[in-house]
Parts: structure tokens; sequence; C-alpha cells
């Protein structure tokens, strides 16, 4: 049987990727093909306050990986001298390992050794691979590093720095929750915990019970601690989910960072049957035009997964302003916050006395170098019909666009969060924060509702500004604050309470 074959739009090398040589090593190689679904349509969302349509465990037979489409898949693979080392029909992977030169064979690419900036170097190639129609991908070919935690260490001493307690005192947590009966997953592409620092971060809070935190290796990744920026992540990550929703089990998901790694990440979690998170938070990304569309359309469609199978998935929007780190002069915005099945986090600067907040802005401090929060309008992802009432600017193409982010938090390292890292105490802020202190507040909501809230996008567009602190001052470059709706802060920030409420009434 023949493989009729297709090949992807376009294949990116990111600035600063340099070529080194040849890829001389023999050894095999693991890579996993992503398939296409057995349906032409992307499932629905569960859609607040509407149920997933199927579970866990079911929802393969509707839009998982076509069993003909496996087999075909399968005999390519044969004919390459490729072999197989594991597959999941409802997950769409079929897991492969080959040499590298019948790997060559099978999807008409020349591996090479590359180097990105200073990192170490890596395995990859110049050109897409060519793949059968039965594939949208395949991931682990090309090992560069696609994503850069989103954490932020402040460069000089901070103006003030809080507890993420106080944070959630603020944003008016609902009382009475504490994510009880509820698992947040984390997904992390590099770095690790330390169980010591946990119990002594969490009891120096007073919490007790601490959290239930468990790792979970996903495609050779492990809890490996010692590792710098990655442990910044990791660590803020569990603390600032933990410190909000103590009673919730968090289950970190280590990977590589890879596009194989990071899709098999988010596929893992959102399909676990074990510990079936119904949050996950993601503070890695890259900006969007960085991604090959192979990876970023195989990465889209295991967000889908979650969102129809009602896990919301909270993504930090970015650090570096409206140019998300990039140099030629346009606005850019940061993927998977981008996705329009991603809650994308932005963040703000909050300066708060006593019980209450004094002020919150745009977090912007690029003039002293301390960052600044991502947002903008996807290039990638049309308007959802949820963004259309939220006078979201043209695209920097002209086109209508997802506007990012959706909602944000106090970010900005200058006013940021008390962690304990490595055994040492830090304050460190970014949109990385954002990501898990809203992964805490919908675990929270997800308690108190007795339901996962899902796909919260429409619900929160329509609810508005009366469950939002609506930040109207400063910008991240391109875009301003205003009222409503912005390509800064989003909706605002939370008043949790309120959310809830709303959420609530819109169930009846």
């Amino acid at each position: 049987m023949s493989h009729p074959t297709k090949r992807p739009s376009h294949w990116t090398s990111p600035e600063g990727m340099k070529y080194l040589g040849p890829h001389e090593d023999t050894e095999p190689m693991d890579v996993t093909l992503v398939l296409r679904r057995r349906t032409q349509t992307a499932p629905p969302s569960a859609s607040w306050p509407h149920p997933p349509r199927w579970q866990r465990g079911e929802f393969g037979q509707h839009y998982g990986a076509d069993p003909g489409d496996m087999e075909s898949l399968r005999r390519f693979a044969q004919q390459h001298g490729l072999g197989e080392i594991g597959s999941d029909a409802s997950r769409r992977v079929l897991h492969l390992r080959g040499t590298p030169a019948a790997l060559e064979r099978a999807f008409g690419v020349t591996l090479g050794k590359y180097q990105l900036n200073s990192q170490p170097p890596f395995v990859g190639c110049g050109h897409a691979p060519t793949l059968p129609a039965e594939a949208m991908a395949v991931l682990g070919l090309d090992r560069r590093p696609v994503a850069q935690p989103r954490s932020r260490r402040p460069s000089a001493t901070p103006n003030t720095s809080y507890t993420p307690i106080q944070v959630g005192q603020w944003y008016n947590f609902p009382a009475g929750a504490n994510g009880s009966g509820e698992t947040i997953g984390i997904i992390e592409l590099g770095g690790g915990f330390t169980t010591s620092d946990l119990r002594q971060y969490f009891s120096s809070l007073g919490i007790s019970p601490q959290p239930k935190v468990i790792a979970v290796s996903v495609a050779g990744g492990q809890n490996q601690p010692g590792s710098g920026d990655a442990d910044d992540e990791v660590m803020l990550d569990i603390e600032v989910a933990g410190a909000l929703a103590p009673g919730a089990t968090i289950v970190v998901y280590f990977t590589a960072n890879t596009d194989q790694g990071f899709y098999e990440a988010i596929s893992q979690a959102a399909h676990d049957t074990t510990h079936k998170p119904s949050v996950i938070s993601i503070s890695w990304g890259g900006p969007e035009d960085s991604w090959n569309s192979s990876s970023l359309a195989a990465m889209e469609t295991a967000l889908q997964d979650a969102a129809a199978l009602g896990v919301t998935v909270t993504v930090a929007a970015g650090d570096n302003g409206s140019s998300d780190g990039e140099s030629d002069g346009q606005p850019h915005v940061d993927f998977p916050a981008s996705s329009a099945y991603s809650l994308g986090c932005g963040g703000t600067t909050l300066v708060a006395n006593g019980a209450t907040i004094q002020s919150e802005v745009v977090w912007n401090e690029t003039a002293s170098n301390e960052g600044a929060t991502g947002g903008g309008v996807s290039v990638e992802y049309p308007l959802p019909d949820w963004q259309q009432n939220a006078n979201v600017p043209a695209s920097p193409h002209g086109s209508p666009g997802r506007g990012v982010p959706d909602v944000s938090g106090n970010a900005d390292p200058m006013t940021g969060y008390q962690v304990l890292i490595d055994g040492q105490s830090q304050v460190i802020g970014g949109t990385s924060a954002v990501a898990p202190l809203w992964a805490a507040l919908i675990a929270r909501l997800n308690q108190q509702l007795g339901a996962p809230v899902g796909d919260v996008h429409a619900a929160i567009y329509q609810i508005g500004e009366s469950a939002f602190r609506d930040i109207t001052q400063g910008n991240n470059g391109t875009y301003q604050a205003g009222p409503g709706w912005d390509a800064c802060t989003g909706l605002g920030s939370p008043n949790g309470q309120a959310l809830l409420t709303a959420l609530a009434a819109l169930k009846t």
C-alpha cells in the first residue's frame, strides 16, 4: 500500500540557531507520530455550565485515532525498519524507535547537530519532515528547546513582596474552599523540587495538612532539582498553587523541553485516568512564530482534548512585553497562551496595604529591565466567538485574531511572591506565577460548584467586569490598558467570590 504524503506549511529556524555539522551518532532515537482525528471536526469544548460530553476513556472512540490509520502507520513503520514501542489510540499517538538513518529515510529529512545561543547542542533538521497522510506531526526528530520558563527573579531589590496567601485574600478567593477533592496538573519542561523544601515552605505559611505533591515522568522527563532557572519555575508553580489550594492534589508532569515532550505532557495530563486533573497550569511558552506548523497543530489538538474533557488550562502569557522577546520591532504573542483553548494569564503590578489593594496597573518594568506582561493578538488563531464583543484590535497581519491574555494577576518581580527554592528564600515574579494562581482559583471554584468549569472562556466574557478588577492604567509596549478587555491584562485580575457567584448563577 502506498502512503500519500504531505508537507507542513512552515519550518522555522529560531534566531541564534547554528548548524554544527551532521548528526553522526548511530544510537536509535524515539519519535512520536501524532495521528489525525478519526473525524474531520474538533471535539466540542465542555464550556461552562455544560458538562463534558465524554469522559476520559470513551473520548477516544469519538475523537481519537482511526484504527485503520493506526494500522496503516504500523505498516509504514515496518516498511522503513522502525520498531513500535507503544501506542495510544485515544491520545492519537504511535511511539516508534529507529536508527537515525532509518528515520531520515522514513521522513525525508537530514538530521544535523545544532545549537541555540549558548544552550547544549541538540539533534535537529533543517526542513519539514514529509509525513504519511494519516499523521499530522512527527515529534522527536527535532529536539530544539521550544519554550522558556515565564518566571522572573528581580535584578534589583524588590519594593515589596507577598505570600501567595496574601494575594489570594486581596483577590477575594472564595472562603470555605481549599481545592479539596480536586487535582491540579502542572507541566514542567525541566527542573525539579525537593519534598523537604515544600515541607519547610508550607510549614512557614502555617498550612496543615500540607498539599499532596506527586511527580509523574513523561517521555523520559524526571524530577531533577538543581537546575537553576527551571527549579525557580517548578517551585514557584507548586508553592503558589499549593498555598492557594492546599486541599488539592498537585501532580507535576515532568518532561523534556522539546515539542515531543511538551505535546506528550499536555496530552497525558488531559487524558490521565489515574489522577484526573480538572485544571492544568502551564508556565512555559515561546513566540508563535518560533514554532513549526506541525508542532503547533499537534499541540493545539492536545489543548482541544483538554477542553473537551472539561479540563481548564491556565497558561502564562509571557514576560517580555508586546514583543514577546523578539527583535524585529513587531508585536508577538506567546504560545500556548495564544491558543483559544488556553486561559491566557497576563501580569500586573499590585501594591496593597493591610486588607486592601491600593493600586494595580499593567506590569511594565521594561525601563529598569524587570520585564513586562505579554499580550497582543494572534496571527495563528482567529478571533473566537466569545471575544467578538471584546474590541480586540487587528493582528499585526491586519486580520482579526485571538486576543491575549484573558485574565491577569500580580506578576511584577518588584512586587513578587515569597517562595523557597533549593533551600533559599527568594522573591520571584513573572506571568509564571499567574497561571498557578488562576489554577488554584479554578480548583476552588470547581470544589464549590461541584463540577469542573472546563472551558470557562464564554462564561467569563459573558460575566465581564462584575467579577474582575478592571486594570485601566499602563501598557506593555504596543498595547494600552483601558476600560474592559485589553491586550495587556485581559478582563483584569479576579474577584474570586464574585466570580463564583456569577458562575453559580449561570448554572441555574
